[in-house]
């Protein structure tokens, strides 16, 4: 999908100026990846946490021995010891990205509930391809369940959201959560989800600002490093997945001119012929992780008060008791 200037909704034009200024033209090498770094701007974005939430380092250890870095996020002043968990997974292509940086993210949800939020350090690509962030992931995934009643989770509201890479990984840990039977997920939040490792249409070509599609590709050869253009697990790529059923509800939006459009419906096409309760929505003439990065245009808005409002309601909606 070629993107011309057209085809960007208008209250994003501005902001797609500013973000080539800043970015480039994109369109990064493999080379370039497995050289990149996490942007200073993501490192330090929300070090200094909203007034009233309460950031604390929870590092656990992994079967080798080996520290994997979580944050826990909270309101100060909580008035329940049963509130929901919610395992918050950044993104950033599987390449960059922290914890902290999405602060912005986990602490808009706790506008919304007295939640507890659990954000692992997962192993970028760049340090360990699949499955190391989603052994990462899942790991979190099943220490929140096992001290639930220390951080005050009730067991039957875990929830799995992120976005970009993040909502892959979401995608990938309830799946593996659904296959191996030892996690129950009340619902899932994958925002425009990096899910698939094939080309599509909307993937092919395009050059849509922050996120493009050769940096796309780039990303899961790294990610996915000696299994790219083989036979790709599902826990890997979820796209790849043949049997939807059982998975938990879920709550997704794409633009409709960034690179996982086509994956993204595709996706949610699948859940519903599986009989899985979805909310969907595109937003037109949007380009990857509008919302997080044009936070003051309108379409941002919309989509941000489209989000929350279905997040709240499913809160009130859906939960899964843990069979042990």
């Amino acid at each position: 999908m070629h993107v011309t200037d057209d085809m960007i909704d208008p209250g994003l034009r501005f902001v797609t100026k500013v973000v080539r200024l800043a970015f480039g033209k994109g369109q990064a090498t493999e080379a370039q990846v497995r050289a990149s770094k996490t942007p200073l701007m993501l490192r330090v974005a929300g070090v200094l946490p909203r007034r009233g939430i309460s950031v604390v380092d929870r590092p656990i250890l992994r079967p080798d021995g080996s520290e994997l870095g979580m944050i826990v996020v909270t309101r100060e002043k909580s008035a329940s010891t049963k509130r929901p968990g919610i395992l918050w997974i950044h993104g950033g292509g599987y390449s960059v990205g922290t914890s902290r940086g999405e602060l912005a993210g986990m602490q808009e949800l706790l506008g919304l509930s007295d939640a507890v939020c659990v954000s692992p350090g997962y192993r970028l690509s760049i340090q360990a391809p699949y499955p190391a962030a989603l052994d990462d992931c899942s790991l979190a995934l099943r220490w929140m369940k096992a001290h639930a009643d220390e951080l005050g989770i009730r067991s039957d509201q875990l929830i799995v959201a992120g976005g970009s890479a993040g909502g892959g990984l979401t995608a990938a840990v309830t799946l593996r959560a659904r296959n191996e039977g030892d996690v129950a997920i009340a619902f899932q939040m994958p925002l425009y989800p990096m899910i698939d490792d094939r080309p599509t249409p909307s993937s092919t070509d395009n050059n849509a600002p922050l996120y493009d599609g050769k940096t796309n590709e780039s990303n899961w050869r790294v990610y996915l490093g000696d299994l790219y253009g083989g036979d790709v697990p599902e826990t890997a790529a979820p796209a790849r997945a043949t049997d939807y059923r059982g998975l938990p509800p879920t709550i997704t939006l794409v633009g409709s001119i960034e690179p996982f459009r086509d994956e993204t419906v595709t996706y949610v096409e699948n859940l519903r012929a599986a009989g899985v309760p979805v909310e969907f929505r595109e937003f037109i003439g949007a380009w990857h992780a509008f919302d997080a990065i044009a936070k003051n245009s309108k379409i941002a808005k919309d989509a941000t008060s489209w989000r929350l409002a279905h997040f709240a309601r499913y809160l009130e909606t859906y939960f899964a008791a843990q069979a042990n």
